[in-house]
């Protein structure tokens, strides 16, 4: 069966990458959306768990994703496919506008396509978090729903590098899990 997912995850990926705007956190809504919602080759949770590792990863986002989603559906050829798929438009495209880069860069019409797509990207960003927070909610985790509260005051209003959140919150999930365990035992 993966045999038959490969082209597929290939051309989703490439028409996927082709049409976002705005990295990593636009791809995996995406991706979400084809693989979870459409294709339901990946369940919403599993999903959460391969965008939170391909946050947290060195790398760009997407290529992570990719990769986690490519091994997920179909092991190391998907991861081929996947990550083919993903990087091979922002190739060409920024080929073509290094190759023309000059001409592109002082074309007022060019400059004001850029400025609408920050607005659409903002949106589309605020719709990963805004479904983000809702699997939170929706899981009734008091220290789930402190943890991400936390962690956005850290980010928001202290300047707290990312990096130092993210260990935090790996931290805490490890030691949690740990606890669990030995409660479990016990």
């Amino acid at each position: 069966m993966s045999g038959k997912k490969i082209p597929q995850l290939f051309f989703s990926m490439l028409y996927i990458s082709t049409f976002t705007f705005g990295g990593g956190f636009v791809i995996i809504t995406l991706m979400k959306q084809k693989f979870v919602d459409k294709l339901h080759w990946i369940d919403e949770q599993e999903m959460l768990d391969l965008a939170a590792l391909s946050q947290s990863s060195p790398g760009a986002i997407a290529v992570n994703a990719a990769i986690l989603v490519g091994w997920r559906t179909a092991g190391a050829a998907g991861i081929a496919a996947a990550v083919a798929g993903t990087i091979l438009p922002p190739l060409v495209i920024l080929s073509a506008i290094s190759f023309f880069y000059t001409s592109f860069t002082s074309n007022p019409y060019a400059a004001l396509a850029l400025k609408g797509m920050q607005a659409g990207v903002a949106a589309v960003i605020f719709d990963v978090v805004w479904s983000l927070v809702q699997h939170v909610w929706k899981e009734k985790s008091i220290t789930n729903i402190l943890l991400m509260a936390l962690a956005f005051i850290a980010a928001f209003f202290c300047n707290l590098n990312v990096i130092y959140i993210i260990l935090a919150t790996v931290s805490f999930g490890i030691l949690r899990e740990i606890f669990r365990r030995k409660k479990g035992e016990a």
